[in-house]
């Protein structure tokens, strides 16, 4: 054990505690007594190690590592695309610097926008890491999302992420600017374009159907993105989220009551009347089942002790959007009212239901 705690870096003390915990479990023990870890140990040792320096919690990379569709090529690629991604964000904050040190060297008034270009990291690259740990495809929206695509053969997936929800049974091409997202998709995945959806390096009607899921909030400019989409396809089927009901960070116990600083982050998230206008599209209402497999913010609806778990809040773009203070204050008022059993009053109602509409809608042209 000493060797390998001196080949990995660490101390002997960390070994004993991954194996304690089950992170890190040597195959055998020698007669002595001492641990003796074989290569597959190792492996996995060093992909635990690589995880944790990459930031990550010990429950994500257990998540992580514990994946039994993930094999040593695949964690390595994953590896290689947070690390080339973190290379190019400190290569961007490097040249965003030095322009800021010329232009004030030059006694030229600074931007805010121009000050905060350095920290201009797309949120996917931010929380992308997590994703392999709860973002899976769930098999009802997944049926659902399949009917909208129709008779189409070929498919363009804009912002396809790690690739849930991309049907297995058509010809799929996949669009995603993060480095971090491209690099979790799986080997036998579609093949990814680095791009963005606002300029789609595609001709005029390529595709029968272009698809996006759950990302037209992140795109800098989600009405020219959606124009670009139905420039490329003859169809378009979009999931997405409905601000246009009044009152409607209501509907979900989480921003109704623990979040409220989630309606601002889509005060100027454009209307699901006009992006649907944009599109030519109607919009159909898409139910969160109670036991939603993928774990996006609404999932959790009727298994609240989820929304304590950081692996979980990880994984969802509204936490890093509203802020550490935010975050923090509504873990711990949701905390005290599931002890007290403040929560399981309020929210009686939720305890029969199969599914809830929580405003996730599919646009489908």
């Amino acid at each position: 054990m000493g060797r390998v705690a001196e080949l990995a870096g660490v101390s002997v003390r960390t070994l004993h505690h991954y194996d304690d915990i089950g992170l890190v479990r040597p195959s055998a023990r020698t007669s002595a007594g001492y641990r003796a870890y074989s290569a597959g140990d190792v492996e996995r040792l060093r992909e635990v190690l690589a995880y944790r320096r990459l930031g990550f919690g010990l429950r994500e990379v257990a998540d992580l590592v514990g994946d039994p569709s993930t094999d040593a090529v695949a964690h390595l690629g994953r590896l290689r695309g947070l690390l080339l991604e973190r290379r190019d964000h400190a290569d961007a904050m490097v040249a965003a610097i030095d322009r800021e040190l010329a232009a004030r060297a030059r006694g030229l008034k600074v931007t805010p926008e121009e000050q905060l270009e350095m920290l201009g990291a797309r949120l996917y690259d931010a929380i992308g890491g997590a994703y392999t740990a709860t973002r899976r495809t769930d098999p009802r929206i997944a049926a659902q999302i399949s009917d909208a695509l129709g008779d189409a053969h070929t498919v363009l997936n804009v912002g396809a992420g790690t690739g849930s929800y991309e049907p297995r049974d058509r010809q799929v091409t996949a669009v995603e600017p993060s480095a971090v997202m491209r690099g979790q998709r799986s080997a036998d995945a579609a093949p990814c374009v680095a791009a963005a959806a606002e300029s789609l390096p595609f001709e005029n009607g390529s595709f029968d159907v272009a698809m996006a899921v759950s990302t037209v909030h992140h795109w800098r400019d989600p009405m020219a993105g959606l124009r670009e989409m139905r420039r490329v396809a003859r169809r378009v089927v979009v999931l997405t989220f409905d601000t246009d009901e009044p009152g409607w960070p209501d509907r979900f116990w989480l921003t109704r009551d623990y979040l409220p600083e989630f309606a601002s982050l889509l005060a100027e998230f454009p209307s699901l009347a006009a992006m649907a206008n944009a599109i030519g599209a109607r919009a159909e209402p898409v139910p969160v089942p109670w036991d939603c497999a993928d774990g996006l913010f609404e999932a959790y609806w009727r298994r609240p002790a989820a929304y304590l778990e950081d692996h979980v809040r990880r994984a969802m773009s509204v936490w890093t959007r509203v802020g550490q203070e935010a975050e923090q204050r509504a873990v711990q008022d949701l905390t005290a009212d599931l002890a007290s059993g403040r929560w399981a009053e309020r929210n009686s109602a939720l305890a029969g239901l199969a599914a809830a509409d929580l405003g996730l809608r599919l646009l489908i042209t």
